[in-house]
Order: C-alpha cells, then sequence, then structure tokens
C-alpha cells in the first residue's frame, strides 16, 4: 500500500465516506443501517446494544478454539492497518505521532492476551471434582479515550472476545471516527472466519445522553472505562459492576546509586512515547540533589530543551487555560510534540528536540498536575526519603503508576512499598512496563482506580464454581 492510498483512506473514513481499506473486504453486516457503513457501528444506541446482545448469544457457546481463531485474524487485521489506524489517530485528534502509534497498534495485536489467560482451577478427593471457571458477564459497556483510541478499541474487544463477551463500546467523540474504523475492522476479521457480525459496536456520534444510556441499559452487565477521573466516576456510580481505568500523574524517582546517563535516556524516551500520551508515561522527575545536574546534562544530551525561567513563565500560560473560573489544561496542547509547544511560545528548534524540562518546585502547575504533553518538570530533593515522600504527594493516590532509577533494593523496596501503584517500572522506560521492552503483557486499560490493575481477558470473566459430588475422581 502507498503513502496516498494510505492518505486516500484516511481522508475518505474522516469525512464520513466509510471504510476503504483493502483489508476490510468482507460484505457489510444486514444489521447496518446501509450499504457502505461501518460494520457495527449504528445510527441508534439502542439497535447497537441489541445487536451486541444477539452477537454474544453466538460467541458465547463457540469453542474457546474458534474464538482463538478470530482473535488471530484480528491480530492479523490489527498488523495489516497499523499504519491507517495511527496515521487516521493523528490525524483527528491531533495528538501523539504517527511512527509510536503504529509501535503501539503492533504492541497491542502481538501482546494482549487471549483464551490463554483464562484458567481453570481444579480440587478432585473423596468427595468428587469441583472446578473454578471464568465465564463471559454477557454484553460490556466500554468507554475508550481520545489519547488511546482504536489501540483501546482493539485491546479490549480481544480480551472481551477471548472471555466469551460482546462490547458497546462508548468512544470518545473526539476519536470517533479512528475508533469507529477500528470497530469496523475487528468485526470484518471476525465475519471473515465464520463468526457473527457485530461483536463490537457503537454509533456514529457518540454523545453524553449515549453513554448515560449505555450505563444504565438493562442489556449490560459490566461497565469499563478507560479514561479521566470524571468518566470513571460515572460508572463507578451506575448501580452496576464497574473497572475503572483512571488518570495518573506518575513520578520518577532517581537516587544517587542510579547509573544516571541510563536513567536520563530511558526517563526521556519514556516521557516522549506518543508525545506522552500514555497513561502511565514519567510525567514529573523528583532527582536526589547530589545527582540533579549530572541527569540534567545527560536529559539536554537525549534531546532536551532545558527552558529558562520566562519561557517556563510562558509555557505554563499557554498549556493551562482559564475554564469558567478554573485552570484547565490546554487541549490544543495535549499530545502536541516538544517543538510545537515551543513554537507556541516563540521558540524555535529543531527536530533532535524531544522532550521540554525544567527545575520547579513540586506545587508548580506544571509538575503537580497531569499534562500528557512532553514537559518534565525536575523537582531537587535532598535524599530518597524525601524523595519517596515527594513523589507520593504528586502521585496523588491514583495508585496508577511510578518509576524509579536505583541501584539499592532497599530504596527500590521502599518507593514501591510506598507507591503502591498499578505499575512500578524499575530502571527502564515507562513503556516497559505493557510488554514494550519488558517482560509480560499489553493493555491500555489500567484499572488502578478499582484494583484489577492491567486488564485481560479474565478481568472480563466472573467466577464460576461447578461441583460434581462421589463422582470424576479417580484417584
Amino acid at each position: 500500500m502507498t503513502e496516498q492510498e494510505i492518505k486516500d483512506i484516511v481522508r475518505g473514513v474522516l469525512t464520513g465516506m466509510g471504510s476503504a481499506s483493502s483489508t476490510a473486504s468482507a460484505p457489510a453486516s444486514s444489521a447496518t443501517a446501509s450499504k457502505g457503513d461501518l460494520m457495527g457501528v449504528f445510527d441508534n444506541i439502542e439497535d447497537a446494544i441489541a445487536a451486541a446482545k444477539a452477537a454474544q448469544k453466538e460467541i458465547q457457546p463457540m469453542p474457546l478454539e474458534f474464538r482463538e481463531k478470530i482473535i488471530a485474524n484480528i491480530r492479523k487485521k490489527t498488523l495489516e492497518n497499523a499504519k491507517v489506524l495511527a496515521e487516521m489517530g493523528v490525524e483527528e485528534t491531533k495528538m501523539g505521532n504517527v511512527g509510536h502509534k503504529i509501535l503501539k497498534h503492533q504492541l497491542v495485536a502481538e501482546k494482549t492476551p487471549g483464551t490463554e489467560d483464562l484458567q481453570t482451577i481444579a480440587w478432585s478427593g473423596d468427595r468428587g471434582l469441583t472446578l473454578i471457571e471464568q465465564g463471559p458477564f454477557g454484553v460490556i459497556g466500554a468507554v475508550t479515550p481520545s489519547t488511546n483510541p482504536s489501540e483501546t478499541v482493539i485491546c479490549n474487544t480481544i480480551g472481551m472476545l477471548a472471555a466469551g463477551n460482546a462490547v458497546v463500546f462508548a468512544p470518545h467523540p473526539g476519536a470517533k471516527n479512528v475508533s469507529n474504523y477500528a470497530i469496523d475492522m475487528v468485526n470484518r476479521a471476525c465475519v471473515e472466519v465464520g463468526g457473527p457480525a457485530n461483536l463490537a459496536v457503537a454509533v456514529k456520534n457518540p454523545t453524553m445522553e449515549v453513554s448515560q444510556t449505555i450505563f444504565s441499559h438493562k442489556d449490560i452487565s459490566l461497565l469499563v472505562a478507560t479514561g479521566g477521573p470524571g468518566v470513571v466516576t460515572k460508572v463507578l456510580s451506575s448501580g452496576k459492576r464497574a473497572i475503572g481505568a483512571g488518570a495518573g500523574n506518575p513520578p520518577v524517582l532517581v537516587d544517587d546509586t542510579a547509573d544516571i546517563k541510563k536513567a536520563a535516556e530511558d526517563i526521556v524516551n519514556g516521557c516522549t512515547f506518543d508525545n506522552n500520551l500514555p497513561c502511565i508515561a514519567e510525567k514529573e522527575v523528583i532527582a536526589v540533589d547530589t545527582i540533579a545536574d549530572e541527569l540534567i546534562y545527560f536529559m539536554e544530551q537525549n534531546g532536551c530543551y532545558h527552558a529558562n525561567k520566562d519561557e517556563v513563565e510562558k509555557l505554563t500560560q499557554t498549556v493551562f487555560v482559564n475554564k469558567n473560573g478554573r485552570q484547565t489544561l490546554n487541549r490544543d496542547c495535549v499530545g502536541r510534540s516538544a517543538k510545537v509547544l515551543l513554537s507556541k511560545i516563540g521558540v524555535s528548534v529543531g527536530d533532535d528536540i524531544r522532550c521540554i524540562i525544567f527545575e520547579g518546585n513540586k506545587k508548580h502547575p506544571m509538575i503537580d498536575e497531569e499534562l500528557m504533553m512532553p514537559i518534565l518538570g525536575i523537582v531537587r530533593v535532598k535524599d530518597v526519603d524525601e524523595g519517596i515522600e515527594t513523589a507520593v504527594e504528586l502521585e496523588h493516590g491514583n495508585r496508577h503508576s511510578a518509576h524509579m532509577h536505583s541501584t539499592n533494593v532497599n530504596n527500590l523496596t521502599k518507593y514501591g512499598k510506598a507507591l503502591d501503584t498499578a505499575i512500578f517500572v524499575k530502571n527502564g522506560p515507562s513503556y516497559a512496563a505493557l510488554g514494550f521492552g519488558g517482560e509480560g503483557y499489553t493493555t491500555f486499560t489500567i484499572a488502578s482506580r478499582t484494583g484489577e490493575g492491567l486488564s485481560s481477558a479474565k478481568t472480563f470473566t466472573k467466577s464460576r464454581r461447578c461441583t460434581m459430588c462421589d463422582s470424576l475422581c479417580i484417584r
């Protein structure tokens, strides 16, 4: 596929012309409104939920082997469409960068767990056999963000399908086109190998009213929210079982035993990945005073622009806006590159500048607030204990992610216990936690608030016990 073909596809989808991908050639579902519509994308939310309910009735009795066959085709289509989805995401949301989004889609395709994540527990003895197996909830309602839109749709679909569920998505309105394109892709992948249409559904124009319908609908048994604290609070107040993957403000602490050169490189790489959009990314640095100057030097060597006092003031006034009397993030700055952010304050730099750094105290708004921009405030502390206290304060009790560079196992242990986060990366870039340069599986729904941690297929199941008395024990 040529660059021009990719651009034509992106432009066509974003202007409502439908799916033009050569990898999505299966016939449209009869349940959609008309020929040319995206499969699984409806005008009306009630129709979407009904279609998902019907699809789930077909999915639940499927052998795990057949579910895995569908998942394998979703993985294949994701790899084939990675560049299209990446370009669509950047064009629609104006956030992140294409190269990193391609990597994120490859990661989702290759490292999202499937049916192998569902484990059976068994007890056998004189009185028979008891099994605990993981069963589906049925139809899941899932809210997805604008920061990782298609990645979250695909990752959630694989895990939810593996567990035997169908899913009704409520994509962020600012990423509805790329999200719905991903929904179309997974449905066509399913149909292509003999599975049902409408495994995943959404509406063409998601609104708050649509989300409220999903949250309260009798046919939806589980809610999953990947986004900010507002939407997580709403699903937790719904009266339904809910999984909340909320915001974080991940600190990274560097003590005086760390490999400073490597720490600088890892921090910059993690912070700048997809322009700091991942919720796990380093958002502020806490450095023990004795190594702070050396750390800053090596960060500058790795593409950081060290902003002076006046530039920091201009940046602060740029990245925050006053909305209804409250300081909030300027959405035009979220997910933008360091070069673009600096241009907004009249500073011209080359493409080699990946990150903006500055020194400040822990109460500075660009340190205390999660920015989702490649801007790193650096807070000096006298020792590791003050560093841990500062990190706990800046993480704001989100229990999401935290990172540390140290060769002192006692310091690492104290930090991990004090932060109590779902993710703790030691001596590496933040994205290692998602299996990118680190061990383990990938997810884009990290449920720190409700305690499930990094979600996978088993997260979207309920535990079921089956007991056979006085039989099936052959010992």
